[in-house]
């Protein structure tokens, strides 16, 4: 098994060490901050499933900690939307062009991040009934399974319902959690799941949990306020290397 040079090993531990704490801080991101640093040595098939299933070894190890913001009544609807979505966005990737889809959600969670950066008072959604929630869930499965944005969606959709942050968490978590583990089934049907899969994995995986260890460490310092300005930053970033992808 052939070793990967030293300055590749140190751009992945960097970006398992920085996406496994800001998973850990938000619940949320992982893709985003690994890919940046992963798709600079290695393909994206192969960079894919790893950030699938280094997510998802973050969020088994948060979950202890996050447990009390999960509700099942709350939960399931996004979930089992988010499942049923997941395929079909993959059926639909070969009929999307994925670029104006980048540049459509990257100027909306701008534009939304802009919005509630400045608004006094953020509005709440009351009273939105379980089906909405899936909606939710499905739009996020969809986009999961066509270009792996599964988080957007429902993190804007629980801070527009007005949820305190382990409620958020409770929600956008487990769904991330389990869109990606589909994702992560969906590679290794196809044979992604290679010798150099395992090499990337053995250097990635205990670096994450040791970043999402930290990430936890300091989100049980965080009250509300700080929480929905970490997710505000998160999404407007992941708004803005959309629309960079969208471009080039």
């Amino acid at each position: 098994m052939q070793l990967p040079a030293l300055g590749d090993a140190a751009v992945v531990v960097a970006g398992a060490l920085t996406a496994g704490f800001v998973n850990g801080l938000s619940g949320t991101g992982y893709s985003l901050m690994a890919l940046g640093f992963w798709l600079h040595v290695m393909s994206p098939t192969t960079a894919a499933p790893l950030t699938a299933l280094c997510s998802v070894s973050g969020h088994i190890q948060s979950l202890p900690r996050i447990w009390r913001g999960v509700t099942w009544t709350r939960l399931w609807p996004f979930l089992a939307a988010g499942l049923i979505g997941v395929p079909m966005g993959t059926a639909l990737l070969g009929h999307i062009r994925l670029q104006p889809l980048k540049l459509g959600v990257g100027c909306f969670l701008i534009l939304y991040c802009c919005w509630m950066a400045f608004v006094r008072r953020p509005p709440i959604v009351h009273g939105a009934s379980r089906w909405a929630d899936a909606g939710i869930g499905l739009i996020g499965g969809v986009l999961g399974g066509m270009a792996s944005l599964s988080g957007p969606a429902p993190s804007v959709w629980a801070q527009l319902r007005g949820w305190n942050m382990h409620e958020q968490r409770g929600v956008n978590q487990p769904f991330n959690m389990s869109i990606l583990a589909t994702a992560l089934i969906s590679a290794a049907v196809a044979g992604f799941l290679d010798h150099v899969f395992l090499v990337w994995t053995i250097i990635a995986l205990p670096t994450t949990l040791l970043g999402a260890r930290l990430g936890l460490l300091v989100y049980g310092r965080l009250d509300d306020r700080q929480f929905r300005w970490i997710i505000l930053g998160l999404l407007a970033l992941s708004g803005a290397s959309l629309i960079l992808s969208g471009l080039y």
